[in-house]
């Protein structure tokens, strides 16, 4: 089980990263251009969403079953060691944080009345959400 949620982990992100760029920069060119907010619309910013949410399931999955996320957490030195800070708590909480900034972007959106605003909104809170998650993803031990 382990295995295979590590994987699932380490490949849904590219999916979720094409998302979330594909959705901002769709959703710049039509906010631009006045275009109406369409249910395509809506269903491309919901499937960024699903994908962020069974990235942070899978994510914390792993951060109770893994072996770096349990080594990490009982040690001594997790704050000074870099390594270990990344593990136990910048990734998971960045990422967190990025998950939160999509739903609200998300939901935000739905409550907007024209469809500047519903894609001005979404843009921003992915585009956050997506540099936070470019910051804290482990570049050097994610597969290529």
């Amino acid at each position: 089980m382990y295995t295979g949620i590590k994987h699932l982990h380490s490949f849904l992100p590219y999916l979720l990263l094409a998302a979330l760029v594909i959705t901002i920069i769709i959703f710049a060119i039509k906010m631009s251009k006045g275009s109406a907010y369409t249910a395509a619309d809506k269903r491309l910013s919901l499937i960024t969403l699903i994908l962020a949410h069974l990235q942070f399931v899978f994510g914390l999955v792993l951060y109770f079953i893994s072996p770096v996320s349990k080594a990490a957490l009982t040690a001594e030195t997790t704050m000074s060691d870099a390594t270990n800070r990344l593990y136990a708590v910048e990734h998971p909480l960045t990422m967190l944080v990025a998950i939160v900034l999509i739903t609200i972007g998300y939901s935000k959106a739905k409550r907007k009345e024209m469809s500047s605003a519903k894609f001005k909104t979404v843009a921003i809170f992915f585009a956050i959400a997506l540099i936070l998650a470019l910051v804290r993803i482990p570049w050097n031990v994610w597969p290529a």
